[in-house]
């Protein structure tokens, strides 16, 4: 893992936990998430049209301005840490992000999390989340880190709990989506003690021959 520091020209809270970072690994590479992003970020949005999901809250291309705005308001405001994903290959592919930020605990959700259709399924999605779950646990001294998902979202819900994310509950009829439904959220979560396990567990599945 490489950690590097950054600033953006966003205005922050005095002494942000946690602090802008850029991280990076063989398959993927986040970065402070940036209004030059853009036309990147609407590009991969197109690729699988993910934002016709219904269970899903993925911005489509013309509404990719706004969602950039709202994240770095949230950001601003210190709730979300949010990043640009970038693949090996060095182009945009999605975003993701710390959010729910509870820096008097030391916790955080991550979330928010949409990719091209291009990516999905490969390596890139396990290398993001052992860079945030490591850069959580290791530099932040976070006690524990969640993940939120439709309770009908059964690829990602699958996903996560690749990762060795445990189910701590289902939160029922916890929130509208945009098309009017009401979702139940599943909850899931790794805590610090968990983290040497769950550690090794992604090492291996980023190192093992494909």
């Amino acid at each position: 893992m490489t950690l590097f520091s950054a600033t953006t020209d966003e205005p922050m809270k005095t002494n942000p936990w946690p602090a802008t970072v850029e991280l990076a690994g063989p398959h993927a590479a986040l970065r402070p998430l940036a209004h030059e992003h853009h036309e990147g970020l609407a590009a991969a949005a197109r690729d699988g049209e993910l934002w016709r999901l219904w269970y899903t809250s993925v911005p489509s291309p013309d509404g990719m301005q706004r969602e950039i705005e709202r994240r770095l308001a949230l950001r601003a405001a210190g709730s979300m840490l949010p990043f640009t994903v970038f693949d090996a290959a060095g182009c945009i592919a999605g975003m993701t992000t710390y959010m729910n930020v509870d820096a008097g605990n030391k916790r955080v959700e991550i979330g928010s999390t949409w990719y091209a259709e291009r990516v999905q399924r490969t390596a890139l999605n396990t290398q993001c989340k052992r860079l945030l779950l490591g850069h959580a646990f290791e530099q932040l001294a976070c006690i524990a880190v969640e993940f939120r998902t439709h309770r009908l979202n059964v690829q990602s819900r699958r996903a996560i709990e690749r990762l060795g994310a445990r189910l701590d509950g289902i939160l029922r009829a916890h929130m509208v989506m945009p098309n009017g439904t009401v979702r139940d959220t599943a909850v899931y979560s790794i805590t610090a003690s968990e983290w040497p396990t769950v550690r090794a567990h992604l090492d291996w599945q980023l190192q093992r021959p494909r």
